[in-house]
């Protein structure tokens, strides 16, 4: 079952846990007999690991991580939920990731994601890939398209949707929608621009975001109505893949947006 593991003779790993070739388990780690890691995993110590949880590939975790344990939601009436973990993920000092609280569900984090330290990621969220959750709490169901960030001490709504490369500003209060591409911030948070700084590192064109500029002035400062708004960016700013995005996040917003 362990092959190759290194484990700490202090560690705590039950007999029906599956633990990868090559997995490094330092002292005092407590691994729970449902638990799976993938090959290449990096326990530091003092990290717990319950319920039903399955990490991929080389994922790191620093001191007093507490992962996949029961949901703190009120609702939770028992039965089998998981937690799934993908690959290269980095999570930090004292973050805590919660199951999903009804029956079958799951709470899913995608790969190379960097989850720092004090951060909480509650039941039922969806987060994806290459995101920074910085010191921040993530109430349950919260989704999180691929390379957001969000602030340290932020704190985000349930059932809260964060668009993909959006940015949230420290200490954000997050009640609504966050738009795709647009850096939010405040209490309540507002939506400033757009995220200049994501955009360029992950390598969006200039026209892509001049166009963006465009769709975003329309959306958020013209006083239009929404369904106003939206027509006249498809009219106005050039359809790139980007824009179409934005569109279609706003369109299947359930809460409204931070505008």
């Amino acid at each position: 079952m362990q092959g190759k593991a290194m484990i700490h003779p202090t560690a705590v790993i039950s007999r029906g846990a599956e633990i990868g070739p090559e997995c490094e388990i330092g002292p005092y780690c407590v691994i729970g007999e449902h638990v799976k890691l993938g090959p290449r995993c990096r326990l530091h110590s003092h990290v717990v690991i319950g319920g039903h949880t399955t990490l991929g590939a080389e994922n790191e975790i620093y001191p007093f991580a507490s992962i996949g344990l029961k949901t703190q939601d009120l609702k939770w009436k028992g039965g089998l939920t998981r937690t799934e973990i993908g690959d290269r993920n980095t999570i930090r000092e004292c973050v805590t990731i919660h199951s999903a609280t009804g029956d079958g569900e799951a709470t899913v984090i995608g790969s190379r994601n960097n989850i720092l330290a004090g951060s909480h990621i509650g039941h039922n969220a969806t987060i994806g890939n290459g995101i920074i959750v910085s010191m921040a709490g993530l109430a349950g169901h919260v989704t999180i398209e691929d390379f957001a960030l969000v602030g340290g001490l932020s704190a985000v709504h349930q059932f809260v949707r964060i668009g993909k490369m959006a940015m949230i500003g420290g200490c954000s209060k997050v009640m609504q929608d966050v738009l795709p591409f647009i850096l939010t911030d405040g209490n309540p948070a507002v939506a400033r621009g757009v995220n200049k700084v994501g955009l360029d590192r992950n390598g969006v064109s200039s026209d892509a975001q001049f166009a963006l500029r465009q769709a975003f002035k329309i959306l958020c400062r013209q006083g239009l109505t929404t369904p106003n708004a939206l027509a006249k960016i498809k009219q106005e700013v050039p359809s790139l893949p980007e824009v179409a995005h934005l569109l279609s996040f706003v369109q299947s917003s359930q809460r409204g947006f931070c505008g």
